[in-house]
């Protein structure tokens, strides 16, 4: 009786470090949520005072608040395409914003890879909801073609300027919404949020999922439902109300008298969905085997009422989106992993948007892709250990052409490049001088050689995005 009861418990126990084993080696599910310029201090944790942020505050402290991560661009569709494809902007195929007709933006190559494309064959459901803005319907960038077995929301970012649209896609189906804009009946925010939970919700165990939420809060324009936290901001702000100046401003939107906040309640609203989802994840018993990262494409935007001042959105940082400066390519980062990721981890080690494709392909237990520009973050998420890059690259061909590099604690910053023939570099100490304001560049000619260099050997020309004058 006692040998088979010491058996017994022999294979009690040989079961339970085989569960355990097996626990261990399951891909897990990832969770990107991406919030549309959101700036680095717009949120409580990063040092927001004027709006409450509670569940993002809590998501950072259950995990690592990053401090120096850097987006793929400073506008919408590059970054989302660094992001995607693992590339600097020097090397991507979408460079900026470029739109299309009938709508869309100027599409993802057709030889372009991107990670869902990889974890597709790595055995994952593949689901985004938001806005994509990287090819319009059934060209080379549908989402569709590059890795989504699903996709929910705007396919253009021009059109999600309005929170009240006349359509939305179901993958390659458009979705009318009759009752808008005019009655403005059906707010996209949060029927993107809804689809994006019915499918966490309804998601079956056994098979893992890379679950992409590019919200499109806050971006302008600043629209949202005069709720009770609305209310509260209006009193709490004091705000003296804007006044109708011209009519065609308005055409086809909801006017907003207290656009101070209507920001705040958008970003508040974005932390609604947050708190959402992480309690969802953990009324599923997936919290163990979940990866839950939240952050911004870009810095905070001033149009349609935007405010970095008022906010100071940026905590100081030199610059707003459009801008190479730190303000307007830091954001913030949060990555939280029950289990796996120490709670109450400051990093403060500098990485980007692209490192992303490498880290999810390793944690997915497929082999790594020459050719990228990223590297994988696992040993950081892990052993908190800085990510080796040489140096990190940016580019824009908007505003007279823009150019940015970091190497160690050096940046670079080059502006008109695309109009002036010869630019000189400005130069930054950011250990120093996080602010960027002294250009030191007259005082270290040999860190200016070499991060020239760096800009050459980072940009390589592509005959849709010409940069340089020589280029154009």
């Amino acid at each position: 009786m006692i040998h088979q009861k010491i058996r017994y418990c022999f294979f009690v126990f040989l079961a339970f470090i085989a569960t355990l084993a097996n626990a261990q080696q399951q891909k897990p599910n990832i969770i990107f949520i991406l919030a549309d310029d959101l700036g680095y201090a717009d949120i409580g944790c990063y040092g927001q005072q004027k709006i409450q942020t509670p569940n993002i505050d809590a998501l950072a402290r259950s995990g690592m608040k990053c401090t120096q991560f850097y987006s793929g661009s400073t506008v919408c569709a590059p970054a989302r395409a660094s992001f995607m494809t693992g590339l600097h902007t020097g090397h991507s195929s979408i460079r900026g914003n470029k739109g299309t007709q009938p709508e869309g933006q100027f599409p993802m190559a057709a030889d372009a890879i991107t990670f869902p494309m990889l974890l597709k064959q790595q055995g994952y459901r593949t689901e985004a909801f938001g806005k994509w803005g990287m090819g319009y319907i059934n060209t080379s960038g549908d989402p569709n073609t590059k890795g989504f077995d699903h996709f929910f929301g705007y396919n253009c970012q021009t059109l999600a300027h309005s929170y009240y649209p006349d359509h939305l896609w179901d993958d390659r189906n458009r979705i009318d919404f009759p009752g808008n804009p005019q009655k403005f009946t059906h707010y996209s925010a949060d029927i993107i949020h809804t689809k994006a939970m019915t499918m966490l919700r309804e998601q079956q165990p056994g098979q893992p999922f890379f679950l992409y939420l590019p919200y499109t809060i806050p971006h302008s324009d600043l629209t949202v439902p005069h709720d009770s936290v609305y209310a509260r901001y209006v009193k709490a702000f004091n705000e003296k109300p804007a006044v109708i100046t011209n009519k065609k401003d308005t055409a086809g939107k909801p006017f907003e008298p207290y656009p101070h906040a209507a920001f705040a309640a958008m970003v508040s609203r974005l932390d609604k969905y947050v708190g959402e989802i992480v309690a969802l994840v953990k009324e599923k018993k997936i919290a163990e085997h979940t990866l839950i990262i939240f952050t911004s494409d870009n810095g905070p935007h001033r149009e349609g009422g935007g405010d970095p001042v008022f906010f100071n959105n940026t905590a100081g940082l030199r610059g707003i989106k459009r801008d190479l400066y730190e303000g307007g390519i830091r954001d913030p980062m949060i990555i939280s992993w029950k289990g796996r990721i120490k709670p109450g981890t400051v990093n403060d080690h500098p990485f980007a948007m692209w490192d992303f494709f490498p880290t999810f392909l390793q944690l997915a237990g497929a082999k790594n892709r020459t050719g990228i520009d990223g590297i994988s973050l696992v040993p950081m998420l892990f052993q908190n250990k800085p990510v080796q890059h040489e140096y990190f690259y940016w580019e824009l061909d908007e505003s007279g052409g823009r150019q940015a590099v970091r190497w160690g604690k050096w940046k670079g910053v080059k502006y008109n490049v695309g109009i002036e023939a010869t630019v000189a570099l400005e130069l930054y100490d950011l250990d120093t001088d996080p602010f960027e304001k002294n250009n030191i560049a007259s005082q270290h000619p040999a860190v200016v050689v070499q991060l020239e260099k760096y800009i050459r050997e980072a940009h390589v020309p592509n005959k849709n995005w010409p940069l340089l004058k020589s280029e154009k």
